[in-house]
């Protein structure tokens, strides 16, 4: 699998006020639609979200790449097939980092502290 990662994503807000935002993905340059539900929470990806102790093994939480893929394959593989992307285990993988390299949690930005 190349290190060239065809996905790009960002969560729109930043902050404090993170809980309001939502997902922007591109797949190669182009804008990607994710089912509503998606769209405005976190992904729930694996690592440490928390603001207050970024670097604490304490507050790491979430879904590993492998378990989130199989968990969420169903809507994936839809997003997959609507914008033509092949759903293969390369691609979900990169779809998974693109979005875990820009996750958040609610409370993770110190907004509502």
């Amino acid at each position: 699998m190349s290190n060239d990662n065809p996905f790009t994503a960002k969560w729109s807000a930043q902050g404090h006020t993170l809980c309001l935002g939502h997902w922007i993905i591109h797949y190669q340059g182009l804008p990607l639609t994710l089912p509503s539900e998606r769209a405005e929470n976190d992904m729930d990806t694996y690592g440490n979200f928390s603001y207050l102790f970024p670097d604490e093994d304490d507050f790491i939480e979430g879904t590993p790449e492998l378990q989130w893929i199989e968990e969420n394959i169903h809507w994936l593989m839809e997003v997959f097939e609507q914008h033509h992307i092949p759903v293969d285990e390369a691609h979900l993988c990169w779809f998974y980092r693109a979005v875990n390299a820009a996750d958040w949690r609610c409370g993770s930005c110190g907004g509502c502290i």
